[in-house]
């Protein structure tokens, strides 16, 4: 799994979107597993929006971090209250699709460069 980063883009602002083992964690602690997260957020008719923003709010802030350390500018962690207001203005579907995109990048990374892979038991 590598850090793959895709963004997010508003009129006025550009954020960082990883799907890290930070992330994967974070999901873990609060849903109990990452399927149980997954169907949550692809659940039929309309996605759980909590679980949506939770997800949004975790890789936009492992993906501002990852920056800062790479570039040494120190950028805020934003809120579950900014994520939905981000969310507002790009549309929930759109943001299915980047996250989708996103974790498929980090998990085609992964399966593409074999030796940087977690290793499977």
């Amino acid at each position: 799994m590598l850090n793959k980063i895709n963004y997010l883009e508003t009129e006025t602002e550009r954020y960082p979107l990883v799907f890290t083992l930070n992330v994967m964690e974070a999901i873990q602690e609060k849903y109990g597993t990452i399927e149980a997260w997954s169907s949550l957020i692809q659940r039929e008719g309309e996605p759980d929006i909590k679980a949506l923003k939770f997800f949004m709010t975790e890789a936009i802030n492992e993906g501002i971090e990852i920056e800062s350390e790479k570039t040494g500018e120190k950028r805020k962690p934003i809120s579950s209250k900014q994520v939905g207001r981000i969310l507002t203005e790009i549309g929930i579907s759109s943001t299915a699709n980047k996250i989708m995109t996103t974790i498929a990048d980090s998990v085609d990374d992964c399966e593409e460069k074999n030796s940087k892979c977690p290793q499977k038991e």
